[in-house]
């Protein structure tokens, strides 16, 4: 494969894994088995795994080596909790190990990652248990050894081979967590974390194979009827603190740190290289823990959660010096941004080619200063982002709903029904509503050769969107526009909304408003100027 493909396939599989992370988002924080900041392994993971993402598309790398230089760094200083620290480790030495092995032998090359990064995993954790996300870890990794003897000759077909097998060993490995942990077995559910490592290696395979897998049950039979069993850290002798940082140090420093901070507490984890570490660890002297940093190195970007506040606030979910009500969007165009700005919202830039990320939305949320706040995402990439946004603002003791609206039209009629002086729940639902019976389409250009629901495309093909589908192929841009407002009008509708991107001619949107007025005259058409790119006409009809 030549570096721009290589670059390409790594990217595809964040853009999967970002998306099956989102997804599982919920499901596997609910797997957690102690109620404490750690427990939310899948926000941590997803905010982990979008941070490595992230540093690959802001350096936009034009090599292999560079590309997963920068990925290992942001995963590093993305890491969230012990979970997101663990797997920062485990794509680190992976990425080492991409880097220094043969090329010329793929198979071998993916197993012996694997297996790197395994082992790096372990050496990491001060204390390592099985029937976590390193015994899954352990699991993928000598099933891709053993399945490299077993690959087929062709080296293109290599990789998938070696991926397809060790994710089907990690997902029956992680079916197997509960009899290696009697917390699991008690909650009846398998490990979160390494629920978590399966989504990344089943998206590994769907980037490799095309294919893409279901995932198991995430229960496991329970033995006792109790939900939830309290750890160590919630009982009057554990740890009252988690306490992370990064840490500039040098590597002969590090035997030091992790003797000093075990002896403080438990859940110890020191990841990294390079002289950049980053540190988690349960303690009840933070003041301690954060010193043994400073004898060793640079402590910086020091984050300490106090378990009993953060179960409290959990709980309670009070609000101090917030009031009213605020909405965040995301826009996808200089026009949208300002037509939603026009109605006193938060405006977060999104759409085609710039996902946004949790962290900007997070920002967006806390910038409204409200003490309840609706988030419309109006993308479907983009969803996941807003839920894990909203998630770690519910942590801070913000009240938010998002209402996953998958188009800036959706969006548009939200916001036009929004009312800040009904109830939350009421607003929320009148929001959501609106949004509902928008039904959306849009017209773009075909980029490259692919299928769709209307048929083989060619680059430079005319399609049309219907909720969400390809499913009008044509030669001409004003055709396929035409053929999208009267799929759209065909369950009926009084107005049509036009939404004109910076593609877009004033011939072909002249040509849609006449074909509709002329039609059908009963229906009142509004135009916008959105400036988003690469759709250069949305529709909307309601």
């Amino acid at each position: 494969m030549s570096k721009s493909v290589e670059v390409a396939l790594l990217l595809r599989w964040c853009d999967l894994t970002l998306t099956g992370l989102g997804e599982a988002r919920e499901e596997i924080d609910a797997l957690n088995v102690y109620p404490v900041p750690d427990g939310d392994t899948g926000t941590n993971l997803y905010l982990t795994f979008e941070a490595a993402r992230q540093a690959v598309v802001d350096a936009d790398p034009g090599s292999l080596g560079s590309a997963l230089t920068v990925f290992a760094r942001g995963a590093l200083l993305g890491a969230r909790g012990n979970s997101g620290v663990i797997l920062s480790q485990l794509m680190r030495a992976g990425a080492d190990g991409l880097l220094r092995g043969d090329p010329a032998k793929p198979g071998q090359l993916l197993a012996d990652t694997l297996t790197l990064a395994a082992d790096a995993a372990y050496e990491a954790v001060a204390q390592p248990v099985e029937g976590t996300m390193l015994t899954v870890a352990r699991a993928a990794a000598d099933a891709a050894q053993e399945a490299v003897g077993r690959a087929p000759e062709d080296l293109t077909a290599q990789m998938g081979f070696v991926v397809r097998e060790a994710a089907e060993a990690a997902r029956q490995a992680l079916q197997r967590t509960p009899e290696q942990l009697e917390v699991l077995a008690l909650a009846g559910v398998v490990d979160a974390g390494g629920r978590g490592l399966c989504v990344l290696l089943d998206c590994a395979e769907e980037a490799f194979t095309g294919v893409r897998r279901a995932p198991r049950p995430s229960s496991a039979p329970r033995l006792l009827p109790t939900p939830v069993v309290p750890g160590a850290d919630l009982s009057p002798d554990g740890p009252g603190y988690e306490v992370m940082y990064l840490l500039d140090a040098d590597v002969s420093a590090v035997a030091t740190l992790r003797q000093r901070l075990a002896g403080l507490g438990d859940s110890l984890v020191v990841v990294g290289g390079d002289g950049l570490w980053n540190v988690h660890v349960h303690v009840d002297d933070v003041g301690a823990a954060v010193e043994a940093g400073i004898e060793a190195g640079r402590p910086h970007r020091v984050r300490v959660t106090h378990f009993a506040d953060q179960i409290s606030r959990a709980r309670t979910a009070k609000v101090a010096a917030r009031e009213g009500r605020g909405v965040v969007v995301v826009a996808a165009g200089e026009g949208l941004e300002a037509l939603f700005a026009s109605t006193d919202t938060v405006v977060v830039r999104g759409g085609p080619g710039r996902r946004c990320s949790t962290g900007e939305i997070l920002a967006a949320i806390r910038s409204t200063a409200c003490a309840e706040v609706v988030v419309l995402p109006n993308d479907a990439d983009t969803v996941a982002v807003a839920e894990a946004a909203a998630s770690a603002a519910r942590d801070e003791s913000v009240r938010v709903a998002v209402i996953p609206t998958r188009a800036q039209v959706q969006g548009l009629a939200a916001v036009a029904v929004h009312d800040p002086g009904r109830s939350f729940d009421d607003d929320v639902v009148q929001m959501t509503s609106a949004a509902g019976h928008m039904r959306q389409g849009a017209v773009t250009i075909a980029a490259r050769d692919a299928m769709t629901m209307a048929g083989p495309c060619r680059a430079g093909d005319a399609l049309g969107v219907v909720e969400g589908d390809f499913m009008i192929l044509g030669s001409s841009l004003d055709q396929v526009a035409v053929e999208v407002v009267e799929r759209l009008l065909s369950g009926g509708g009084e107005m049509i909304t036009l939404v004109r991107g910076t593609e877009a001619t004033e011939a072909m949107v002249s040509h849609v408003e006449s074909h509709v007025r002329r039609t059908r005259p009963e229906v009142d058409v509004v135009v916008y100027d959105g400036g988003q790119e690469r759709y250069p006409l949305l529709v909307g009809v309601e």
